[in-house]
């Protein structure tokens, strides 16, 4: 016996994305007008570019970090051979105290990098790992303009407003 509920097996139309502009005449009631396959077509492909240049973004900015973090420690360790021996004298917590001429300010960071210092180029890379999902959002605010979409360029806009301006006012 068959359930009146259940699916009678035939296949069903596939669902089109509708549109969020209402129709002439409509004001907005927020009725919503069928896309055309040309329309929906070219919405995927937009789509699809924006879902391309974020996973771009995010794959530069992890495999350039990690390629700069890579350098600074090569740097490092040859410029300071105490550094290599797990054992030993030297304490690492030493290394990363505030004590340490390890940069900690964008004045220290570019003075370390110009002179070529692996700790320098470490942060460099740290900063360039924290500034990836930094740039993400930014893609999105251009992606949600290139969409079309002016309330959630606007809502993501203002996301990495917050994000960058509690980037500097977090270190006083």
């Amino acid at each position: 016996m068959t359930d009146p509920t259940e699916p009678t097996g035939t296949p069903q139309p596939p669902i089109s994305i509708q549109s969020e502009q209402a129709p002439e005449g409509m004001g907005g009631s927020g009725r919503r007008r069928q896309l055309s396959p040309e329309e929906v077509a070219v919405m995927e492909e937009k789509v699809r570019k924006v879902e391309l240049a974020i996973s771009l973004v995010l794959r530069i900015g992890v495999v350039l970090s990690v390629a700069v973090i890579a350098a600074g420690l090569g740097l490092m360790f040859a410029h300071h051979a105490a550094y290599l021996p797990i054992r030993g004298n030297f304490s690492y917590q030493e290394l990363t105290a505030k004590s340490t001429p390890f940069p900690h300010s964008f004045a220290a960071l570019g003075h370390a990098i110009a002179h070529g210092e692996g700790r320098g180029i470490v942060v460099l890379g740290v900063l360039i790992l924290i500034l990836t999902p930094i740039l993400r959002v930014a893609v999105g605010v251009l992606s949600f303009i290139y969409e079309k979409d002016p309330p959630m360029a606007l809502v993501t806009l203002y996301v990495l407003v917050v994000l960058v301006a509690s980037f500097f006012l977090a270190g006083g």
